[in-house]
């Protein structure tokens, strides 16, 4: 089985143009006698450009509307088959919540393949791993499944991956289910402590700042030094949804092992698009038979009406780009979100660069969240300190003052000299992006930034307020206004 996938997986690397096109006909061949197909003509397309010609790309508030009827029970809409599940997207740009249609079609061949072939790829890369004599630990959401009427479901993604996934996964998988479910994350945090210490847990998957929560947690209960002491056999740790630079250095305190892998993923609620298969590389490669199509808007022009999107064969490394997916789930030309780094193409690997709406450019400076954690892992490295959360916006320019940034950051170990930190910092973001450097130029746009060293605890206070802990929510890294900032600020034990 291994191998047969792995030539698949070969196959893709090298003829992706055409493996993308074939996954492009096949929706459109599946969805040709939806309302959304029919009214696009779908069974008369023939090439990529006349679906492009076609379809307009879409936002989520353009789609809403449908998805909210195929939520009450409308069938045959945006996709052919039935569609009961909906991934509640949290940690977005928007308090508001979005909910993203997840077919069988979506289940089976996208996340439920990604999840098999994270598997392959690691023992072809480690032929003599122990992966599957333990189990594993997934850290999964914190909302059970609710109903939204009688015919549709939603929660959030793990939850329903979970809630779907076949038994015979539950020999290899811990907690068990109901405890996975739980909506209390504090109380299953203890839970999961309780039932899982005496388990052989060979691997860890999830958010890295929940699984830091949870590990941190477990060495507080049992006394425990580092995590060896407690699971001896632990060796991978499949991470996705926030950057790991950040989190690197105190994974490999509390896991002191050079047996220790770490393996990313690219798995949003709409689907799984890309996987870590090079060790000691710090991209993925793009899985191009999920049953997604992908496109792609350079990210500066996102919001030109007549901006032109590129496939596979046009993208070139290096360039910041908007990912566009057409999906099994009945997403069409749908705007995600995300916007990526393409590091070569034949294989086509990629890095999240960021977020179409987290990224700070209130006087034209454009930082991006790749911008971001590059600068802090140079400032982190020249103070010798360490970060467990941050977030950043701009001060906006006043009577008496010029526009600057304000970050927030909560050290695990703090610099010796903050003001130190902050001027690394600060040369840093110029060296990387020269808009950044040229507003800071003699300080005649931007002067130098503000940064705060938070409390203890003070980021996972907002989020517990916001009633946001655990499973894939996270604490937004750049924004450009001060919303979550001056949130953060007000709170009482940031005030007091």
């Amino acid at each position: 089985m291994n191998t047969k996938r792995l030539h698949q997986i070969d196959l893709f690397r090298k003829y992706p143009s055409d493996v993308q096109r074939e996954e492009l006909m096949k929706l459109l061949g599946e969805a040709g006698g939806t309302w959304f197909g029919e009214k696009h003509g779908f069974s008369e397309i023939t090439s990529i450009e006349q679906f492009q010609e076609r379809v307009p790309l879409s936002s989520y508030e353009d789609l809403k509307p449908l998805i909210k009827r195929v939520m009450e029970g409308e069938k045959n809409l945006l996709w052919p088959s039935e569609v009961k599940w909906f991934a509640k997207s949290s940690g977005t740009t928007s308090d508001k919540s979005k909910f993203i249609p997840v077919s069988w079609e979506a289940l089976e061949d996208c996340h439920f393949r990604g999840g098999k072939d994270i598997l392959a790829i690691y023992h072809q890369n480690y032929p003599d791993n122990k992966l599957l004599t333990g189990k594993g630990l997934t850290l999964g959401g914190s909302h059970q499944i609710s109903s939204y009427s009688n015919q549709s479901f939603y929660g959030d993604l793990s939850a329903i991956l979970i809630e779907n996934i076949p038994f015979w996964a539950d020999f290899i998988r811990t907690p068990s289910q109901d405890v996975a479910l739980m909506a209390e994350w504090e109380e299953k945090m203890d839970v999961i402590t309780r039932q899982t210490i005496r388990d052989n847990v060979t691997s860890l998957a999830g958010v890295p700042s929940w699984n830091l929560v949870l590990i941190k947690h477990i060495l507080e209960f049992t006394g425990k030094k580092n995590l060896l002491e407690v699971w001896p056999n632990l060796e991978l740790f499949i991470h996705g949804g926030v950057s790991f630079t950040p989190y690197r250095d105190q994974f490999q305190k509390l896991i002191p092992s050079d047996q220790m892998h770490y393996l990313e993923v690219y798995n949003a609620s709409e689907g799984h698009f890309a996987t870590q298969d090079e060790p000691g590389r710090d991209d993925m490669l793009l899985m191009l038979d999920y049953g997604v199509f992908f496109e792609f808007v350079p990210a500066g022009k996102v919001s030109d009406p007549g901006a032109r999107a590129l496939t596979l064969d046009d993208v070139v490394p290096g360039e910041n780009y908007a990912i566009v997916i057409s999906t099994n789930g009945g997403l069409w030309r749908y705007l995600i979100g995300d916007t990526v780094v393409f590091t070569s193409t034949f294989p086509h690997k990629i890095k999240i660069s960021g977020r179409t709406k987290h990224f700070i450019n209130a006087f034209g400076e454009e930082v991006i969240i790749e911008n971001a954690e590059k600068a802090l892992d140079i400032a982190c490295t020249k103070t010798g300190s360490v970060i467990h959360e941050y977030t950043a916006a701009p001060i906006y320019i006043g009577d008496d003052r010029k526009g600057s940034h304000e970050w927030l950051i909560e050290f695990e170990k703090p610099p010796a000299d903050l003001d130190y930190f902050t001027s690394v910092l600060d040369n840093a973001l110029c060296s990387i992006n020269s808009d950044y450097e040229a507003k800071r130029y003699k300080s005649i746009t931007l002067e130098m930034p503000t940064v705060r060293n938070m409390p203890r605890g003070t980021f996972f206070h907002w989020l517990r307020v916001k009633g946001k802990l655990g499973g894939q929510n996270k604490v937004p890294r750049l924004s450009n206004d001060r919303k979550y900032v001056d949130e953060i600020l007000s709170l009482d034990t940031v005030s007091g």
